[in-house]
Order: C-alpha cells, then structure tokens, then sequence
C-alpha cells in the first residue's frame, strides 16, 4: 500500500500500482466523473499516471486552470481527428488550447468555409458520442520521426526534428487518430459535452509570414451546454463591441489594403479624439513639471548601435539603406529615448538640475508580424504619449510613484481604471543575450523596484522574460472585449543607457555620477486607448471625448434658422454640434442619432421657438424635457469640464 497527500492536508492509502484517477475514485464517485487532470507533486499531468508512496496529489476538474486546459486540448484533439474523417490528405500542424477554448492549425489545399466548419462540428459530435479511450505513449525520437513519416505528416516531422537526439517522443491515441503530443489529455472523449466552431482564418506555420500560409479553426468547449450558451452569449457581445467592427461602422477609422497592413486611415470622428486625448495628456504633464520636445522620425544606425536596439530590436525596426553597400543606413524610430537623451547631453547638468522630465507625443513605427495585426490595437505606425525622467537615485522612488500617480489619473479620468492589472516584468536570467549589463546590476535594479512596488502597495504579478533589454519594467496591461491581454501604459527603470550615451550630472561632492532614467507612458498607446474605449462604452464615448456632442434635429423646414442660431451659441460655448438638415422625420433622425452614438440630442419645432427652449434627449435615458438653451449649455458644459467618465 501507499500513502497519497491530499490538497487539504489529509492522506488516503492506495494499492501500489494506483493512478490519480484511482484516487479521485476513492474520495468521491462524484469527482471521478468530473476529474480531467491531476497535480502531482506540482506538476500537472494525465489522471492515468500511476502514483508513487508520498505523492502530493490536487485532482483538477474543469473549474481549475490545469484541468480546463486539459479539457480543451483534449477538444482540439477531436477536432483534428474529425478533420482527418473528412480530409484525408488535411496536414496537422499545431493545436494548443488557448483562454476560452482551443485551435488546430491544417494544411489543406482549399481553405475552410462555414459550411465546412458545420460538416466538422457534427463529425466531432460523433467522436464524443463514440466515448473514445484517450491513451498515452512514448517512442524513442527516430521512431516517432518514422511514423509520422508513415503517417505522411511532415510538420509533425518537423517539430520532432527539433527535439534533442535522445528524447523519448510522447504521442495520444484516441481510436485510429495519434498526435504528437505532449498532453495531458482527460481519459475519454465522452467528457467533452459541448463544443462549437467558431472560425477559421488563415495562420503562418510558426508565425514566420515566410512560412507557407496555414488554415486555423478555433473552438470552444464545455462540460455542459449552458455554460457554452452563455459563452456563446459573451461572444456576441463582445463582437458588437469589437472596434474592429463598430470603430469602422461609427466612421472612426478604416484601412485601404494598397496602403498597408497595420497603417490606419484616421477618419475625421476618430482623428478628433486622438487630438482631445493628446491635448489633454500635454496639458496635464504640463502641469506635472515636463518638459515638451519634438525629436526625429528617423535616425542613422549610429544612434541605434549606442542604445542597444541595433543588435537587440532591428528585426522590430523599419530600416532604411543599405549598410553592406556603404550606403548611410537610417531607421524609422521604434522608440524616442535615444533622441531626447540628446536633450540632456545639450547642456552640462548638476544634481540641482534634476530630476529632468521629458516629454513627447510621438509617433513611433514597429515592424509587427503581420499575424499580430488588430485593428487600432497592434499596428506598425503609432503615436505614444512618452517620456522620460532622468533622476538621482534618492529621486527613483519618488518619481517612480509619481508616474504611477499620473498613469492612475489618466485611467481614472477615462473609465479604465477597474479594467487593469499590474505586471512586474522581469528579465530572463537563462537568456541573458537578450539583455544589456550584468546579472548582478539587473538583480540589483529588479530588488529596488520590486521594493518601490510593495512601498506603494499595489498588487502585482511578476513575469520573467517580459523585461526591456535595458531594465525591467511595470507593465500595465488590460484586456480586449475578446480576453486577449495587451500592454497599455509601462513604467520602466534604466540603468544601462544613461551610461552608454554618457549621461552624467555633477555631484553635490563634485564627481560626476551617471543618472537613473525612468521610461514611461503616461496613457501609452492613443491608437490602442481609441480602440479599448469604443469596446468598453460599446462606441457611446463619454461626452467629454465625443467626436460631435450634441445633435440638432429641427423638426420641419421652418426650424433650421432656428436650430443654426443655437449650433451658434453652443460652437462659442465650446460645444461640438451639428444640425440634421436632412428632410426626414424627427423619428428617423432621433434614431439615426442614436445609432451614431450623439450624447445629446436638441429637437427644435414651433414650441421650442416660441419658448426660445430646446427639448433634450439624451442617449441612454431619452427624452428629459425642455429646458432653455442656456440652460442647457450650462449643463453639457459642466459635464465636459468635469471629464465625467459614464456614457450615460
């Protein structure tokens, strides 16, 4: 017999030779049924793995993180063999799960339609009424290279070939189906009670666009049906809410393909919210002691090989020239750090002169896998509000939280701020070719920061490998209406490059000393702030950022003087109006109005003239009543001047 440690602390005894799923069995018939994974000794792995006397033993169903990503590898699993059913000759390529469910990448010679996804949706229907045992093996590497040559699957090949000589290679059969496959997988595919395909879209093999062009399905799964209909409901609405989609429908932006990937056409609504969001950045950093600058779209290489970026982000970089036929090599800038350092190096600074705080709205250009492309959230042209503080280090902590400070009032004033979490991104001490300095100043740097971090109190989660090559770094990141998580403002320590461009400052002792430097965004990316705004308010943006504000509706002919007399008063108040001189129903204006999200609309007839008044509707609540137009005036304006961030 054997003794297994249970989560809460507590033993069960078990025949030698048990598996996981024995001991779910044990403690309960209940959570056998639900089981899909178990963690053994920390790790997670299939409920079919035989136990050791000792083990520390976590049973996982589909509530639990392991145990759910489990349940939908398993899912991508039957919908590659339901594509084999159907398609032979399909290829298979990868099928990770992924949050909310899975993907299968296949190299088929036409690509999939709708239709085609309906015809796999009901073939993995069968597979899961079919209840197949899922088994797990191993081959040595030139043995699993020979059967996925048998079975004519050359990615497969592919991915082994990359294995180190030696490994024992581990696959999963269900039936006549095998993968290539390091799991865990759950015991049937019986446990898989609801699916759905939701797409397909094209996918570069390994998300090289030199590689040849796959076709990608993405699913969904759960163990009951009412948990997939109402991730089903999610769904819907987050495609109502995806910029992508309402941004181009409200006329914010658009894209031309002879122009570009990743290289937006800001559209008159969408161009006047990136000035009112830029103005009112400048304005407050103005506040805060910045200092503006405007520096080069462009540098030589020279500029890039001091900074680092040449040897450590040129594949990022839009470069051009050509350096081997010694021709003057130039880049688009990635970044504007090097630039404004050339601000401090102007002039010879003292330890009374700082800190110094630069800023700048500026426009930025990185050379994006086009796989990455998303609307207004990943593109290859940007605009960034940046800056940079150069500091003492008795300063660091100080300024640090006061960029903080500002990042939180920027969110606070936007809406954003309870969409948000805090990353502490760290370097990767096993990759250190993909960092500047030493490993003892990075622990230095990242021990300081972390220690601002917990001196400020706000809660955080740490990420190796997510650090600048020049310093680690808080990240600020939020999620699109479809869960993928982005960064939205950073807040970055340096402690590399002040020395490489010769950044000093003279000492209260005389000696001159090397300044720390905080790199920072203050609202981070306009184009991506634009594109999680329409997706958070569903495109009605608070009034204060509203493209047009207010909409007048005269009612018949005889009104519109009328109605261009108040437009009047309210331009000279500040107020972004127009009038509908469309001669149309009040009702079809009303709701043409409504459905380009105006927070305010002005109805105008014969009692509104003789009362000199306005009749307001607002966009979520409707009609409020008459009021006159100063009245008014004083109303909207007081609700713009405060930033009031409710759509409503």
């Amino acid at each position: 017999m054997i003794q297994i440690r249970l989560k809460d602390g507590s033993s069960i005894e078990l025949e030698r030779g048990a598996t996981a799923l024995d001991a779910a069995a044990k403690i309960s018939e209940g959570l056998a049924r639900v089981a899909m994974a178990a963690e053994i000794n920390g790790d997670v792995t299939d409920l079919r793995t035989v136990l050791e006397d000792g083990d520390s033993l976590n049973i996982l169903t589909f509530e639990t993180e392991g145990g759910r990503e489990a349940f939908s590898h398993t899912a991508s699993h039957i919908l590659a063999q339901a594509v084999l059913r159907l398609y032979p000759d399909a290829k298979l390529a990868i099928g990770p799960a992924i949050e909310d469910g899975f993907y299968y990448d296949f190299d088929v010679e036409v690509p999939f339609t709708q239709e085609d996804l309906e015809k796999i949706e009901a073939e993995m229907k069968k597979i899961v009424k079919e209840k197949l045992p899922i088994e797990r093996f191993e081959l040595p590497r030139e043995e699993a290279i020979s059967l996925m040559k048998e079975m004519n699957q050359p990615y497969k090949v592919e991915l082994i070939e990359d294995l180190p000589e030696g490994e024992r290679i581990t696959f999963y059969k269900q039936a006549d189906f095998v993968d290539l496959c390091a799991g865990p997988h759950i015991p049937d595919t019986g446990r898989v009670k609801a699916l759905k395909l939701l797409s397909s879209t094209g996918a570069y093999w390994r998300g090289d666009s030199k590689n040849k062009m796959l076709s990608r399905i993405y699913g969904t799964a759960y163990v009951k049906k009412s948990d997939l209909d109402e991730h089903l409901v999610r769904l819907e609405e987050a495609r109502k809410r995806d910029h992508n989609k309402l941004g181009r429908e409200l006329g914010y932006f658009t894209t031309v393909d002879y122009i570009g990937q990743g290289l937006p056409i800001m559209m008159p609504k969408g161009a006047k919210v990136l000035q009112l969001l830029q103005r009112f950045v400048e304005d407050e950093e103005e506040k805060r002691g910045y200092l503006l600058t405007k520096t080069p779209l462009m540098a030589k290489s020279d500029l890039y090989k001091i900074s680092g970026h040449w040897d450590h982000y040129r594949d990022g970089m839009f470069v051009i020239g050509d350096e081997e036929n010694d021709r003057e090599t130039f880049a688009l800038r990635p970044m504007t750090c090097p630039f404004q350092f050339q601000v401090y190096l102007a002039d010879t600074r003292s330890y009374r002169d700082l800190p110094l705080r630069y800023n700048e709205t500026s426009t930025l250009f990185r050379n994006e896998d086009s796989g990455e492309m998303h609307g207004l959230i990943r593109v290859r042209q940007f605009t960034i509000s940046e800056a940079h503080i150069a500091c003492r280090p008795d300063q660091l902590e100080d300024e640090f939280r006061d960029c903080l400070d500002l990042a939180i009032f920027m969110l606070d004033t936007l809406g954003l701020s309870d969409d948000v979490s805090y990353r502490f991104s760290k370097w990767d001490e096993s990759d250190k070719e993909k960092y500047i300095g030493s490993a003892e100043q990075w622990e230095d740097t990242q021990k300081r920061m972390r220690q601002i971090l917990d001196n400020i109190g706000i809660e955080y989660v740490e990420a190796d490998g997510e650090a600048a090559f020049y310093g680690p770094k808080l990240d600020i990141q939020i999620r699109n209406v479809h869960g993928k998580e982005d960064t939205l403002i950073t807040i970055q320590i340096d402690f590399q490059l002040a020395e490489r461009f010769g950044m000093v400052y003279v000492d209260s002792d005389g000696s001159k000393k090397h300044p720390y430097v905080i790199h920072r965004t203050s609202i981070g990316c306009y184009e991506r702030t634009l594109a999680l705004l329409i997706e958070k308010y569903a495109g009605a943006l608070p009034t204060w950022l509203s493209p047009t504000q207010v909409k007048i509706l005269p009612i018949s002919e005889r009104h519109i003087e009328y109605a261009k007399s108040i437009q009047s008063k309210l331009s000279s108040a500040g107020v972004r109006c127009e009038v509908d001189l469309r001669n149309e129903k009040i009702g079809y204006k009303i709701r043409s109005a409504q459905v380009e999200k105006i927070p305010y609309m002005l109805v105008v007839g014969d009692k509104e003239m003789e009362n000199s008044e306005v009749s307001v509707r607002q966009r979520a609540k409707g009609d409020i009543g008459a009021m006159s137009v100063d009245e008014f005036i004083s109303k909207i304006t007081e609700e713009i001047d405060t930033k009031a961030n409710q759509s409503e």
